[in-house]
């Protein structure tokens, strides 16, 4: 693949993160009852640097829990007939009945992430609400599932892809989209 642009350097990145914080915080006037669940690989650490950020405005410290979707996906038998799923564990803490999940991902595209993200998390109680928040949208939906907050909206097409580095997996913060080849 090749890189076409640099769509989010690390500046963008933070911004994007304090945008989205105070966005919730905002929409859910204050902290209480929210958790914050991030999908893995990528969306575990946005989680936690969201969970920073609300701590640092509001003085609060929120739970991260992290969600593994691979045995939820519907086309994963599609992808990887002969192959085992790796899994890489959910850890959520506690029961998530009757608490406010913001659920956290790098990308959103068809929505099918989300949606096995959803039903991964209905394993482990039943919360009040699920809210959206992605780094990039990136448009091309397969299922009515949309971004509650959304750090930059990125028009694709079907031949790009969108890149996500971040330091805690990378040793850099960049969102790129790249042209496949």
């Amino acid at each position: 693949m090749e890189q076409k642009a640099i769509v989010l350097d690390d500046a963008a990145i933070r911004r994007a993160l304090t945008r989205i914080a105070h966005e919730i915080l905002e929409k859910n006037k204050g902290v209480e009852g929210l958790t914050l669940v991030g999908i893995k690989t990528r969306g575990v650490p946005l989680a936690k640097r969201l969970a920073e950020k609300i701590a640092q405005i509001e003085g609060v410290e929120l739970s991260v829990g992290e969600v593994d979707i691979t045995l939820y996906r519907d086309d994963l038998t599609k992808n990887n007939e002969n192959e085992e799923p790796e899994l890489k564990g959910t850890n959520l803490e506690g029961k998530l009945d009757n608490k406010k999940v913001i659920l956290v991902d790098d990308v959103l595209y068809t929505g099918r992430t989300v949606r096995a993200a959803m039903d991964a998390m209905m394993d482990h109680g039943r919360p009040s609400q699920i809210q959206l928040a992605v780094l990039v949208d990136r448009g091309h939906r397969e299922l009515p599932i949309r971004a509650d907050y959304v750090g930059k909206n990125v028009p694709t097409s079907q031949d790009e892809v969108i890149g996500v580095k971040l330091q805690e997996s990378d040793a850099q913060d960049e969102v790129s989209i790249y042209t496949k080849e």
